[in-house]
């Protein structure tokens, strides 16, 4: 692979980026070699943003174009024996917030990272993410919230998970209020303060990095 579809995205060209996973999966390329291109984009974007070069704009439209390569590589991805092979991630807007830019963000570069990832939605009762994290076998459950006001139901959702025995079942939480502070007051195991952050994180728990 070139650089032409990483320095695609990390310039923002969306229309230019769709064009050239067009061509490459047209001349037989492998997705998962588009995807380690799209992954390094993200790193690069992820870097710009730690360091004040990148904001939450571009971050939302980076995301949107990994969504939208994303929906293109999927078909071909379903087919290879990696995807998904870094585990199950449970992903939702916790119970009374209804903001899912940070968490669709995060459950597109989980995607392009290698996890098989179960998007909730908003507004997720903690009975449904226990169900499904049972049902899928989950490794990760992970609760997003944009609401000071939602920390309750994250911490509510983790008591929840402990009592339903979910012991094998890491709990992430991320979002604009979280803190260290706030995982401790939770019982959460971790949290990610961007959608990099929350990649590298999974994958410190699930996938052996």
């Amino acid at each position: 692979m070139t650089d032409e579809l990483t320095n695609a995205v990390v310039e923002l060209r969306e229309d230019d980026a769709l064009a050239i996973v067009d061509r490459l999966l047209g001349e037989g390329a492998d997705a998962i070699g588009i995807l380690d291109d799209c992954r390094t984009a993200m790193e690069v974007i992820g870097e710009q943003f730690a360091c004040g070069k990148a904001f939450i704009p571009e971050l939302i439209m980076a995301g949107e174009i990994m969504q939208a390569i994303s929906a293109k590589l999927r078909p071909h991805l379903a087919e290879s024996p990696s995807s998904g092979d870094l585990g199950v991630v449970v992903l939702g807007t916790v119970e009374g917030d209804i903001h899912d830019i940070g968490k669709d963000i995060v459950a597109t570069m989980l995607d392009i990272a290698g996890f098989e990832v179960v998007d909730l939605g908003v507004d997720v009762k903690a009975q449904r993410f226990i169900e499904t994290a049972r049902e899928r076998n989950a490794g990760i459950i992970g609760m997003s919230c944009l609401l000071t006001s939602a920390i309750d139901a994250m911490k509510r959702t983790v008591a929840a998970a402990h009592e339903a025995g979910l012991s094998g079942t890491r709990i992430m939480i991320g979002g604009a209020p979280i803190t260290e502070q706030i995982v401790a007051h939770t019982g959460a195991d971790g949290f990610g303060k961007d959608a990099v952050a929350a990649v590298a994180l999974a994958k410190s728990w699930l996938g052996g990095v």
